[in-house]
This record gives C-alpha cells, structure tokens and sequence, in this order.
C-alpha cells in the first residue's frame, strides 16, 4: 500500500497553545485522521542555525531536539499540513511516499 511518510523536526520544550508542540502535533494529527504517530528525542544533534545541541550540556536542557511521525495517507497528510499552516508554525518537516504493509 502506497501512504506518505511525514516527520517533523523541533525541540523538545517548544509549546503552542500552552502544550508542549509535539504533543500538541501528536493531538492535531489524531483529529485529522492519522492512524498513529510518534515523537523521538534525540541525544543529540543540529538544525538549521548550526547550533549544535547535546544532552551532555546542561544550559541546553530543553532543548534537544525531537523528531514527530507519522505513516498516513496523503490525504489525511495534507489535511494535517494545511492545519498547521493555519497555525502559523514555524516547523521545518520532510515527506515522501512510503510502502507499508502487515505480514
């Protein structure tokens, strides 16, 4: 089956609407349809700005980065997408066409 890969890319104590973001991702892509989702904590790594952020640092608490996925179909994808455009967020996110299945 043919569905849409999505990940979104932020930090871990960044908040919309007084919700942590990707909780608050986790919440808008159940009411858009989505099937699941997950978000990741990274030990470690950078973004866009260069700034390296590392768990071994503590003035960066909070600041580690955090991936946000989902596994959907293009439709509910784009519902999702446009949401968040209404939003106004700021959030730097990849897509592209996955095979899933069950065996």
């Amino acid at each position: 089956m043919q569905n849409v890969y999505l990940k979104f890319y932020l930090t871990e104590k960044r908040q919309h609407n007084g919700s942590l973001l990707y909780e608050w991702l986790l919440d808008e892509a159940r009411r858009s349809g989505a099937t699941g989702g997950s978000a990741f904590r990274a030990i470690s790594g950078f973004g866009r700005h260069g700034h390296l952020h590392d768990e071994s640092f503590f003035e960066l608490a909070g600041e580690l980065p955090v991936q946000v996925e989902f596994v959907t179909d293009s439709t509910t994808a784009d519902q999702l997408l446009d949401s968040l455009r209404a939003h106004q967020l700021n959030l730097f996110y990849v897509r592209y066409v996955v095979e899933t299945g069950v065996l």
